[in-house]
């Protein structure tokens, strides 16, 4: 697997680093070179690169605070590349694959894009069984579980309450409070009433806990409570954007634009 990726660094020795020893892995096409936060969060949203090899301390806007501002179901793996250790906790929480210490050992950076290249080839499996349950859904208007191979839940018994651990501290979110989940690895964020719990689950996981009839799956990272959607704008690229009653707009991907269209039709 051929993975794309941005560099994002304030410093173009540090960049022409990395970049050399990547173009020696022979298994990474760098798309693009950023300098700053700013150059970085337009370059992602114009290129969709797999990876980003991301700086922490950049002036302006450091790395943790670019991934703020990335939409969730935008995100891609995120390798972090700094020269303090210090920040390794916090990159984990934000979900990233790799933390790697300047100067970047070659045989670590291996480690790291394999490890990237597994993740990503893993997601594509998921994706492809779920665009064929989606075609056949569409049809045949039969529920995805009558196509599966995983046991069928029973419709009574959705929990109304997910309980969500952070640290010591437990959490009982109401499931209808839930507005979107977002996704990366093991990690989901989950929003509801305005606030952002971090739940550690897999999507699979936490799709089998959520009422299919009422929460959506609309991108590979990305699941939404139907009943908060609004409206829906066609892209040019066969995407859709989604708009909530809360403000918040979420990109569907193309693998899942047959169930919103399906969804649209039917309200």
């Amino acid at each position: 697997m051929t993975l794309t990726a941005l560099i994002v660094d304030d410093e173009s020795l540090a960049r022409r680093g990395l970049k050399h020893r990547l173009d020696a892995l022979g298994s990474v096409t760098i798309v693009g070179e950023a300098s700053n936060g700013f150059e970085a969060c337009e370059m992602i949203s114009e290129l969709s690169p797999d990876l980003v090899f991301l700086d922490i301390q950049m002036p302006g806007m450091s790395g943790f605070e670019l991934l703020e501002k990335l939409q969730g179901d935008n995100l891609p793996l995120i390798i972090f590349t700094t020269a303090y250790d210090q920040y390794a906790v916090d990159a984990f929480k934000v979900h990233a694959i790799d933390y790697l210490l300047k100067p970047v050992e070659s045989d670590r950076l291996a480690e790291a894009v394999n490890r990237a290249a597994q993740r990503l080839s893993l997601e594509d499996t998921k994706d492809s069984k779920q665009a064929l349950l989606d075609l056949m859904m569409t049809a045949t208007v039969k529920h995805p579980a009558e196509f599966s191979d995983e046991p069928a839940t029973s419709t009574d018994n959705w929990p109304e309450k997910l309980a969500i651990k952070d640290g010591s501290d437990i959490s009982l979110v109401r499931v209808a409070d839930i507005e979107w989940v977002d996704a990366a690895g093991d990690y989901m964020c989950v929003h509801a009433n305005g606030a952002t719990h971090i739940m550690r689950i897999t999507m699979r996981q936490l799709s089998d806990k959520l009422n299919p009839a009422q929460f959506l799956r609309v991108h590979r990272s990305t699941i939404v409570n139907a009943e908060l959607i609004r409206g829906a704008q066609a892209l040019t690229n066969g995407e859709y954007t989604l708009s909530l009653s809360n403000g918040t707009k979420l990109k569907v991907s193309r693998s899942y634009r047959d169930t919103i269209k399906q969804f649209l039709s039917s309200h």
